[in-house]
């Protein structure tokens, strides 16, 4: 097991050194590339500009792989869920579900690359949409991933003194915790 865990240690290794270059090369060539969808970004930036058309786009991209083993498709996911972010004023936005799930799953995707990027993105996405209780649980989720149960717990707790809805969610997930689960949700609690 200890020889395995090494392997995949630096398989990570090299492939975080060449995801920096390769990051570097794409950001020349995005608008050579005709599968980077940028004609769909800028239609969205021209005309509505809109969380809903954002997550849409976002989703309909994940559909072509698993982000978890493709390192291309993460990457390219990456680059437009932080184009989303940036387009989209947390100002205006902040009470809309759609935005608050696009904050959530770049946070996701950025913790498959980088724990303390994706930990300072749910922390935008909690401060930004505090409201929804998927956020709350996302963020969670993610310390309990990390190992960390009291701040898993805490995050948990402070969601409900928050009011964030639906707290249904926020009960089962505290729930799930006290009963040492690792989802927090199941599929069907989501």
């Amino acid at each position: 097991i200890a020889s395995i865990m090494n392997r995949v240690r630096d398989l990570k290794n090299k492939y975080r050194n060449e995801d920096n270059i390769t990051d570097e090369l794409n950001c020349t060539k995005i608008s050579a590339d005709t599968t980077d969808n940028s004609g769909t970004v800028n239609q969205i930036m021209m005309t509505t500009n809109n969380p809903e058309d954002w997550l849409s786009f976002l989703l309909r991209l994940e559909k072509k792989g698993i982000p978890q083993t493709d390192v291309s498709l993460l990457n390219r996911l990456i680059g437009r869920y932080s184009q989303a972010v940036t387009a989209l004023p947390a100002e205006k936005h902040s009470q809309d579900e759609s935005y608050a799930r696009i904050l959530v799953r770049f946070a996701e995707l950025k913790a498959l690359q980088d724990p303390e990027e994706a930990r300072d993105q749910f922390h935008l996405a909690r401060l930004n949409c505090k409201k929804f209780a998927f956020v709350h649980v996302a963020f969670a989720q993610f310390e309990l991933s990390q190992g960390n149960m009291k701040k898993c717990k805490q995050l948990l707790q402070k969601a409900m003194e928050c009011f964030a809805v639906p707290l249904e969610m926020l009960e089962a997930a505290l729930q799930n915790f006290h009963s040492q689960k690792k989802q927090l949700l199941s599929d069907e609690e989501k």
